[in-house]
This record gives structure tokens, sequence and C-alpha cells, in this order.
């Protein structure tokens, strides 16, 4: 296993933050972890590239213990963290090459590294812009390239397209698959319930600091969902009149939202023909309907 934990755990004084975790990540693989802030995940992440000591359990990386170990196993891994630590002063390719001499890579390699990873994440035309110059799309682009520096084995990622447009999103997506490809294995976290099913090849639900379930997301959408959903926008006062006549349906409700699971699409005819009106959409589950299902649907922070 490229990442071993068993009964991790981590407080903070009077705080819980990861409590018994369990945690298997093979080599080549994209392995995901979500859940609702304050979730543990970050923490979770932060103990994994050795930035926060566990209380107790056992985590292993390349199988060496992280308390013992720090210094090798951060010499394998790269980081994308969920801020943006760029360097305000040095300019795009600068950013690279002064992060390069942490991992003692000869000014040379650096320099031709540089140039191979700007290409990567399309930012050659950038490499001497000053950091203010760059847009944020830029920036996370950036990090990434930073990432891969060291020619890591394991790149942990911390909602790395936060915030991104649909375009950036997707290249991003594109490289992350390609890094997979050549058997780099990914760690994520990610609030974007549609990034981790397509990218995932695993993925693991956090809820207040505990693990709630496992599993590829197709398996997670089978053990916890019907087949299909039927979403619902309705004004407030048609919601109760829709639940009084369809409320033996199985459902959720959120506001103006109303979502009713089904087996086939044929049980909801009888919606479609009592309310033609109502704006709805008819798909299959995804795992934002799990996600939502297993933490609900409340705001935590």
């Amino acid at each position: 296993m490229i990442i071993e934990a068993k009964s991790l755990c981590k407080r903070f004084r009077d705080v819980v933050a990861v409590d018994g975790l369990d945690l298997e990540v093979e080599p080549g693989r994209c392995y995901g972890l979500v859940g609702p802030n304050g979730a543990g995940k970050t923490t979770t992440m932060k103990m994994i590239y050795c930035i926060t000591e566990p209380t107790s359990g056992s985590l292993r990386v390349f199988d060496l213990d992280v308390i013992s170990h720090p210094r090798e196993i951060k010499a394998r891994l790269g980081v994308v963290p969920q801020e943006n630590n760029l360097d305000p002063d040095l300019s795009t390719s600068q950013n690279l090459k002064v992060y390069a001499r942490y991992f003692g890579i000869s000014k040379d390699v650096a320099a031709s590294r540089c140039q191979e990873l700007l290409e990567f994440m399309h930012l050659s035309d950038r490499a001497d812009s000053p950091m203010p110059a760059l847009s944020g799309g830029m920036k996370r682009r950036l990090i990434l390239a930073r990432a891969l520096i060291n020619d890591p084995e394991l790149i942990i990622l911390d909602e790395p397209t936060t915030g991104l447009d649909p375009q950036v999103r997707h290249l991003i997506w594109d490289r992350l698959l390609e890094l997979k490809e050549r058997g780099i294995t990914l760690l994520l976290t990610t609030h974007y319930m549609d990034e981790a099913q397509k990218l995932c090849d695993e993925v693991l639900i956090m809820d207040e600091a505990r693990s709630v379930d496992v599993g590829t997301p197709s398996k997670l959408i089978r053990s916890h969902m019907r087949p299909y959903v039927l979403e619902l926008r309705a004004e407030r006062g048609r919601v109760a009149d829709i639940l009084s006549r369809f409320g033996h349906l199985e459902h959720q409700s959120s506001g103006q939202n109303l979502y009713f699971y089904g087996n086939a699409t044929e049980e909801f005819n009888g919606l479609y023909g009592a309310y033609p009106d109502v704006e709805h959409l008819l798909r299959p589950a995804s795992l934002e309907d799990v996600f939502l299902k297993l933490t609900g649907r409340e705001i935590r922070q």
C-alpha cells in the first residue's frame, strides 16, 4: 500500500478531528476523501504529508512511519494545498525553480523540468509573468506544476479545483487522469461530487471525524440509492400538495426542491401527469445523492 492507516486518531485538546480512521490506498490509483466541512479530511491529509502528527493509531506512507520518517516521505510526494501559497515576489518559472532547490535538484535539471511542467499545464507563455498578473486558474495550475517538480510517486490534492471555471477544471481533470495513467498515485479531497465520481477509483465518505462508507463510486451508488432520481422545483405552497399526493414514494426535500427516488422511470409517470408545469429533471442517481443521503443536507459550518 502507498498509504495505510489503522485506527488513526487526531485530537486538538477537546476536539476530535479524526476518530479511528482506517485507510488503504493502492499504488497508481486515485483515492478520494469527501465529507462536509469539518469532517476531518484536511487533518487526515496533513497527517499523511507529515505536517501534523497523529495522536494515536498507525499511519504509514510508502511503508514508512510518518512520525519517524517524515523527511523520506516528503521527498517522494507532491502537495497541492487548499490555499494559493505561491511566492508573490517571484515569476511563474522562478516559483518552480526555487521550489526545486528544496529537493536538491540541480539548476540545469530544474530548468528543464520547469519548461516541461509549464507546457504540461499550458503556462509556457506565462513563464516570466509576475504573480499579480496571473488569474486564479493560472495560479492553481502553477501549484499543480510545482507539486510535480520532484517527480513524486504520490500527489496529495486538497480541493484543487475550488472556485475555478469549467474550462480550467476540465483541464486539471485531464492532467490528473494522465498522471494516473503514468502510475502516479493521487489522494484527492473535493466538495465537487462530480469530480470525485469522474476521477476516483475509490471514495471514502467522512462525517464528524469518522468514516461513513468506502467503495468505488458505482458501488456506493448501488448500495445506497435507487437507480433514478426525479428532481422537482416547486413554489413553497405547492410542495406540501405534492407531498400529500406522492409522499408515499421515497423522497427527500430541501426548501423548494424535492427529490424522488425510484427503480424505474415509470414510477414517476403520475408525478409528470399531475404537475406538468413544475420544473423537473429526471436523471440517474449520482455520488452527490449518496453524499447527501449519508451526511444530510443541513449546513455544518
